[in-house]
């Protein structure tokens, strides 16, 4: 029986693997297939320029650290871009995009920003080159490692993530207070917002003095793309509204 289960989860793993390469396929980068459309989704980055984010301060201006090449999004290195945000805000949403970084770097995607707070403080979905991030001398611990939520929970273990310069794809899932993290095709983190386990993890962390870190804000809150000094590739951004 174990070993029948074993070979259905490794389907399904590997059958969402597929979803997410058939997805990146090059004539597919930044659009949409007729399914896709009928399901609800939505681009949020269309391979051009930017519309529809804007910086986290509402009077800002997007920096020349982020520019859009060849259909893709680039946070350009060592170049002030400052962070970027969504123009629209979400509360339960399946977002999903591809990505790639250079050897050591490290960037993010964040959830759950509200003006309220006055900073672009957020969930984390972090993006980082372990293995090449110790490499340089960093200390990492698994809650600040890929795909964690950063500095709150670790990620599962079994996580796969691809060499520096190949495209990653990632999801969060966020419904009815559950959020998922995955990872090129394999669930690695699940939790449930103003749980115990989150708010103990945000009592250890760099978060715990923020108001209602940890919960959902009521009305939902902005995505946005930080501002790292490492260069990185966004492409195929895309989410899809649930009630």
């Amino acid at each position: 029986m174990k070993s029948i289960q074993r070979i259905l989860a490794l389907l399904l793993i590997g059958s969402l693997a597929a979803v997410g390469a058939a997805a990146d396929k090059p004539d597919m980068m930044n659009k949409l297939s007729d399914e896709q459309k009928s399901k609800g989704w939505k681009l949020l980055f269309n391979g051009k320029n930017l519309d529809g984010w804007r910086p986290y301060a509402k009077n800002g201006k997007i920096g020349a650290g982020w520019e859009v090449k060849d259909g893709l999004l680039v946070k350009k290195p060592g170049v002030r871009g400052g962070d970027i945000m969504t123009v629209g805000k979400y509360k339960n949403f399946d977002l999903n995009w591809g990505w790639k970084i250079t050897p050591g770097g490290n960037s993010g995607v964040k959830y759950m920003i509200t003006e309220e707070r006055g900073r672009a403080v957020g969930h984390e979905y972090q993006m980082l080159d372990d293995k090449g991030w110790t490499a340089k001398g960093h200390k990492l611990q698994a809650k600040s490692s890929c795909a964690s939520f950063y500095d709150v929970l670790p990620p599962s273990e079994n996580k796969r993530m691809r060499e520096p310069g190949e495209w990653n794809h990632s999801r969060i899932f966020v419904k009815d207070g559950v959020v998922e993290h995955w990872l090129n095709g394999r669930k690695v983190l699940t939790y449930r917002l103003g749980s115990e386990e989150v708010l103990a993890g945000v009592m250890n962390s760099k978060f715990k003095k923020v108001e209602g870190f940890g919960k959902q804000p009521a009305n939902g809150g902005h995505i946005l793309l930080t501002d790292h000094k490492d260069e990185c590739h966004f492409k195929n951004i895309r989410i899809r509204v649930y009630p």
